[in-house]
């Protein structure tokens, strides 16, 4: 008898969670669909504005003419060669700003001394306008990858150091109470209780730094590249090829939005401790 309580308590156990696990599915789909209503909407709108000759199509070509124009790119293997620069550069740019971002961060925010050191000199280096330093970046490395890395790495330092560090001193007092009553020593402090109650706002300068990258990218490729997306539209903007200027603009988008669903994901993953308002 007592066996098979435990087997009917499994069965339900496991029911259940296929239960949750198809809810969840399905909530997320519902999600997708609903969020999909207006971009549909907005390019149905425009393509019969198009048709009807109500808007011109030399400046605001419809959405097949950007479609046919983005299957030529692709169906000629032009389109992968600059969206696979581009993806390298961007991520070599974020990989080296970011990961020193954080670190700076981490040490700044878990050490005062450290903080009287280099903050100060960090914060007013952050007031920069970074695309205002691309110019002198490319004077100093030249028009090769790494003025273009640099460039990239410069926009994503700020984001992440700043967010790092506020997610460290933003940790609640009371947990270093309970830390006391469990005996940890510092390097259980830090990995058990610090670095967790402040992920949150890394996850953000996650995010942050990864949208300032391609903002780089874009001012990287434009001031000098003979390869990447962002050549691909200053080509097509001498050209005046608008249906390319599109296509590069989307591909940014849509590249953009996955890399960020990509960290949301993580997030949601990472971060399945946080009870907080959800709308």
């Amino acid at each position: 008898m007592q066996t098979e309580a435990i087997a009917q308590r499994l069965h339900s156990t496991k029911a259940s969670k296929r239960v949750l696990t198809k809810f969840k599915l399905n909530n997320h789909i519902s999600s997708l669909l609903v969020g999909a209503i207006l971009p549909l909407f907005v390019l149905v709108v425009w393509q019969v504005l198009g048709e009807f000759g109500l808007i011109s199509e030399l400046f605001l070509p419809t959405p097949l003419v950007i479609a046919a124009a983005f299957k030529k790119l692709l169906l000629s293997g032009e389109l992968w060669i600059h969206v696979r620069i581009s993806l390298i550069r961007a991520g070599s740019g974020f990989l080296v700003g970011g990961s020193l971002g954080l670190l700076f961060g981490l040490l700044v925010g878990l050490f005062r001394q450290t903080e009287r050191i280099l903050d100060p000199t960090i914060q007013v280096l952050r007031l920069i306008p970074y695309l205002a330093t691309a110019p002198l970046i490319i004077l100093w490395f030249g028009f090769d990858e790494t003025s273009k890395v640099v460039i990239i790495a410069n926009g994503c330092f700020f984001p992440l150091y700043v967010n790092a560090f506020l997610g460290i001193r933003n940790v609640d007092n009371k947990l270093f109470e309970v830390a006391k009553v469990l005996q940890f020593n510092r390097f259980k402090q830090i990995t058990r209780l610090i670095l967790p109650a402040s992920l949150p706002n890394i996850f953000l300068g996650v995010r942050i730094s990864m949208g300032i990258a391609w903002i780089g990218l874009v001012v990287a490729e434009l001031i000098g590249s003979q390869s990447g997306v962002g050549f691909l539209i200053l080509q097509a903007k001498q050209d005046s090829d608008v249906p390319i200027i599109f296509v590069g603009i989307l591909i940014f988008a849509v590249v953009g939005g996955l890399t960020d669903w990509i960290v949301r994901v993580a997030e949601r993953r990472f971060l399945k401790w946080q009870d907080s308002f959800q709308g």
